[in-house]
């Protein structure tokens, strides 16, 4: 089973996404534990503050390391990066990560256990990044109020990889970006919608007609709309 622990000032944002669909039904089946951790609760002072001002001046807050620490290691049993087991991932939600992909939830999903850190406010203590972080991770050139939305993209794309929480084993291979190209265009009933037609070979049962086209249609929409892709390979 995966292990998945969210460290968040706000655990109940994640209450009801993990209730739905996909992530659901793989906790239900035993596939993947998700557990989101307040913060506040490894901070040592009455007022359980999680953030100050930055040295040096600037504008806004920085998480603190203390409470951060003090949770990795309760989560984990160990003080710092060097003593993870090689299958233990702790991730920083940050806009200064490496842009999360598809080969990136599936390295993840490989783990028995991850951490995903939400950072907040003007970002998180650097001390964090140096000594416990394993992953820093960005979900796109932009920025969020805080790590919680990207945590919970993270989190559903690494757990639909896991073996058995998709419907069909072969799913997840014939999606977009598991391969070099975009998937292939669908279609469903009705065959002829106001005079748009579903391709005739697609209804034509001849299966090796219809991989080709699929394959001739998918390198078509990968070059129209993502052709940043082709030029990678």
């Amino acid at each position: 089973m995966l292990r998945i622990d969210i460290i968040t000032i706000f655990p109940d944002f994640f209450r009801e996404p993990i209730g739905y669909g996909i992530v659901s039904r793989a906790r239900s089946a035993g596939l993947v534990s998700i557990t989101a951790h307040d913060l506040r609760r490894w901070t040592t002072d009455k007022h359980h503050m999680v953030d100050d001002r930055p040295f040096g001046g600037g504008d806004g807050m920085i998480l603190k390391p203390e409470p951060i620490f003090a949770a990795v290691e309760a989560l984990t049993g160990k003080m710092k990066r060097e003593d993870f087991l090689p299958d233990m991932r702790v991730v920083l939600l940050s806009p200064q990560g490496r842009v999360f992909s598809q080969s990136v939830a599936r390295d993840l999903s490989e783990s028995s256990h991850v951490i995903l850190l939400c950072g907040r406010y003007e970002g998180v203590d650097e001390r964090v990044a140096e000594a416990l972080v394993t992953d820093e991770i960005s979900i796109g050139d932009y920025v969020l109020s805080g790590g919680e939305p990207a945590a919970m993209v993270v989190v559903d794309a690494i757990v639909r990889l896991l073996p058995g929480a998709l419907g069909s084993d072969t799913s997840a291979v014939n999606e977009s970006f598991s391969s070099d190209m975009l998937d292939h265009p669908q279609y469903t009933r009705p065959p002829d919608f106001r005079g748009m037609k579903v391709p005739e070979v697609l209804l034509s049962g001849n299966h090796g007609e219809i991989e080709r086209w699929r394959r001739q249609a998918a390198a078509a929409k990968t070059a129209r709309t993502r052709p940043d892709l082709l030029k990678e390979k």
